[in-house]
């Protein structure tokens, strides 16, 4: 198989990166394509709009990303980049799953935090000219962008309104963090599983709905791993929550038989 390369928006070869990324995706080739309507018009100005905060993104500013813009594909199981890899750019996960986390002395990959996409994946590294922190791996296949940093910056400057969503996205992770600090440091094992389904259930009738389904994204070892609890302590817990005709369980699919319920055990009633 030949090995993988990375075009540039000029459409010319990046030998260096392509290098780079032959390590991380050997399954599938990486590209990167200019303009708002390449690859079927994926990034369009509503993908950029979800990116960036949920804020309007304007044409101007949504064209201007797209130029820059990287799309790589991962296969399911690939790693999109490595604890130590220097960072190019912020990556974000189009559609598809990847896990971050790290490896294990074992080879096990441990979850740290599950994305699904549009969601961003490493917003912090490049412009901190540092490495990436954690792992990264697609539990799917998955489409990623890649904002090269110096290329962001130059755009940015041209659209100044940029920087402001550019703040503001840095901004929620930030915040995200922390409140995901604060339910591991404050909350117990219960409101800590409660709020996890909560955050990943699709009500049945909107926000006033009394019913939902969660559909697990990855192991419940995985699940646990992100709780901060063992996998026997998770499964205690569904059984628990089961037994009070909070949730029913049936392999990857968990029903949500009492929202209200399932509120008042995330905040520890």
């Amino acid at each position: 198989m030949s090995p993988p390369t990375i075009l540039t928006p000029e459409l010319g070869t990046t030998s260096e990166r392509a290098a780079a990324v032959r390590l991380r995706l050997p399954a599938r080739p990486v590209g990167a394509v200019r303009g708002v309507a390449a690859q079927g018009g994926m990034l369009d100005a509503l993908v950029w709009e979800r990116l960036l905060g949920g804020e309007p993104v304007r044409a101007v500013e949504s064209t201007a990303l797209a130029g820059i813009a990287r799309l790589l594909q991962v296969s399911p199981g690939g790693m999109v980049f490595a604890a130590g890899e220097p960072a190019h750019g912020l990556l974000a996960v189009l559609d598809g799953d990847v896990a971050l986390g790290c490896h294990a002395a074992d080879g096990s990959f441990r979850t740290e935090r599950h994305l699904h996409g549009p969601a961003w994946l490493d917003l912090s590294a490049a412009w901190l000219r540092e490495p990436h922190a954690l792992d990264a791996r697609a539990l799917s296949a998955a489409r990623l962008i890649e904002l090269p940093r110096d290329a962001l910056c130059e755009v940015a400057d041209r659209c100044p309104s940029l920087w402001h969503h550019l703040v503001t996205i840095l901004a929620r992770e930030v915040r995200g963090l922390a409140l995901n600090t604060h339910e591991l440091m404050h909350k117990d094992a219960p409101a800590r599983l409660a709020a996890w389904l909560l955050q990943h259930c699709s009500l049945q009738d909107g926000a006033a709905a009394t019913t939902g389904v969660v559909q697990l994204p990855v192991r419940k070892r995985d699940i646990a791993s992100q709780l901060a609890i063992t996998p026997e302590t998770l499964s205690r817990l569904m059984r628990s929550f089961s037994s009070k005709d909070v949730i029913a369980v049936a392999g990857y699919t968990v029903r949500v038989l009492d929202v209200p319920a399932l509120r008042r055990l995330a905040v520890g009633d």
